[in-house]
């Protein structure tokens, strides 16, 4: 089915139904809304495509930029929403209220601002950039609407509205949870979770207080917080998007919410946690546009890069990438994955969950519940005559005699591991029982990875490290060759934290000859470990340090991490 953007552009000519379908693929490809695509394309100009939409929607395109707004019609909308939405108003009365957006509205989003804001919704188009600077203009910092919204909620909800959400009836939770106060709110912590590009959003309830907190590159950060009176009525609604049971608040539960927040589309998986003060939720944002799956946007070395990208070429063989949760092992596979995605390749992914969807790659979803357990699907899998594999994790023998057997049998399998580092993957297999001949004559790498914070390039400062701190890194003032170390002093682009992204430290141990004949006499990890140093093997502690030197990183985080 074609983009609703795309359809416009066929039924108006710019393009034809082929070329459609090859830039929606594009779109996915390069993680790009279709909106901005054709534009960068130059399919069509930005004021034609405003003109297709207005047309298509029976309304009009605006020159947003030229216009004079009064105030009592800014405050006609909550920051909130036009943060959330990407509308501005520019004309609203007690009926009715106009709001300009520069992308179709999902007829969802349109029914659930008409019951927030309880007034009829109309639409209009103009420039994204006037858009945008509007919202900045009139609606200022999102830390003042967090406190907006929060006061809000106080007086939007009455006590016995929000005690309802703590009920056994069923209707007075449903009705705490689809207040309109309530609705807003969660829509503001989901689009400051995506704006700051945090990657879970963590809803806590405690006997006298409530915390919402983000994890963002890594590290927690609390946002300030309604009265704890109010957390189930929020976590009812986050259930609701979820399509969990609010009643049922005695077991785990796990759902699935699917979103636009300011124009991107975004995947949350949600799981909640019965505590002994109310469910603890979690929010994994999945938000693909923000990741880049090109393995050279990884951020390997040179010299490893170019190792990979030869042994992934390999008929046959085994690839683990190992390293902590959230270390980006699943971004670096599919990677790797969309490098050897060819019309001559047959890839088929077994995930728990699938997180990245990717055309041309056939991927499962393991589910135990209903007996899809990663032993199963692999058997199955090698009946499907596949050329690459891909398993979500080997986590006991059976897994990996399966994936040793692939490998065995002409197919390359890749997979992840948790262990501290690449050598201890080999002994981990070991300790699964798996025989060491089958390992070394399978086994063709493990790259081990971690991701260290990167200092903020708007607040980074220069310094010359003392003598502890080069103690610390077991390093001497003629190693650094006179260079600076760098720290984040803080700013408001990374939030006063000194640090905005991460990057990856690596360490790739290629199976060779000689580390096979180790394997096969059951070494452990430490000899394994250096022999791969004396054949050139750059351990993770190595990197980065290399990444302090070049200015990406700090001390203090290379020694957390590695």
């Amino acid at each position: 089915m074609l983009d609703p953007i795309l359809q416009i552009l066929v039924n108006n000519g710019y393009i034809d139904e082929e070329g459609a379908a090859d830039l929606q693929d594009l779109a996915k490809t390069e993680a790009k809304s279709v909106r901005q695509l054709v534009i960068d394309q130059e399919i069509v100009t930005e004021d034609d495509l405003l003109g297709c939409m207005a047309a298509n929607e029976d309304t009009e395109a605006i020159d947003l930029g030229s216009m004079t707004i009064e105030t009592e019609v800014t405050e006609a909308i909550p920051a909130s929403t036009a943060r959330m939405y990407n509308v501005f108003p520019v004309a609203a009365d007690d009926m009715s209220v106009t709001l300009a957006t520069f992308d179709l509205v999902d007829p969802r989003i349109s029914d659930e601002m008409l019951f927030t804001l309880s007034k009829e919704v109309r639409f209009v188009f103009a420039r994204e950039k006037d858009v945008m600077d509007r919202i900045a203009q009139y609606y200022g910092d999102s830390n003042d609407s967090v406190a907006d919204m929060i006061k809000s909620l106080g007086e939007g909800m009455s006590d016995e509205e929000a005690m309802g959400a703590n009920s056994d009836d069923i209707a007075s939770i449903e009705s705490a949870a689809n207040s309109s106060a309530i609705i807003r709110f969660v829509n503001l912590v989901l689009y400051q979770g995506v704006v700051d590009r945090a990657s879970d959003i963590h809803i806590e309830p405690f006997e006298n207080d409530f915390k919402i907190r983000y994890r963002v590159d890594g590290a927690l950060y609390e946002m300030k917080a309604p009265d704890v009176k109010m957390a189930p009525a929020i976590i009812s609604r986050i259930k609701i998007l979820s399509n969990l049971n609010i009643s049922e608040r005695r077991i785990p539960q796990d759902g699935r919410i699917a979103l636009t927040v300011a124009g991107k589309p975004v995947d949350l998986r949600v799981s909640c946690l019965p505590t002994a003060h109310g469910e603890s939720v979690v929010m994994r944002i999945l938000d693909q546009s923000a990741t880049s799956l090109d393995l050279e946007n990884v951020g390997l070395p040179e010299d490893v890069y170019e190792q990979i990208t030869m042994d992934v070429e390999k008929p046959n063989g085994i690839f683990i990438v190992t390293g902590t949760t959230g270390s980006g092992k699943t971004t670096t596979l599919y990677s790797i994955l969309r490098r050897i995605n060819q019309i001559d390749t047959k890839l088929l992914t077994a995930e728990e969950p699938v997180e990245y969807n990717v055309d041309g790659i056939v991927q499962v979803p393991i589910d135990p519940k209903v007996g899809n357990t990663f032993a199963k699907v692999l058997r199955a899998f090698l009946r499907q005559d596949p050329d690459v594999m891909m398993i979500g994790e080997i986590r006991d023998l059976e897994t990996a005699e399966i994936a040793i057997q692939a490998a065995l049998t002409g197919h390359f399998v890749f997979s992840t591991l948790h262990t501290n580092d690449a050598a201890g993957a080999v002994t981990r297999f070991v300790d699964m029982n798996v025989a060491p001949y089958l390992l070394s004559s399978t086994l063709e790498g493990v790259l081990g990875q971690r991701l260290v914070r990167t200092c903020c390039r708007e607040c980074r400062q220069a310094y010359e490290p003392d003598d502890e701190t080069l103690e610390r890194i077991e390093m001497t003032r003629d190693q650094i060759g006179g260079r600076p170390f760098y720290y984040g002093a803080g700013c408001k682009v990374c939030n006063g934290t000194g640090y905005k992204g991460r990057k990856a430290v690596v360490e790739y141990l290629r199976i060779s000859n000689p580390l096979r004949e180790l394997i096969n006499t059951r070494a452990p990890t430490l000899i394994l470990r250096e022999k791969a140093r004396e054949l050139g093997m750059r351990t993770m502690r190595e990197h980065g340090i290399q990444s302090i030197l070049d200015g990406y990183t700090t001390v203090d985080e290379v020694l957390r991490y590695t």
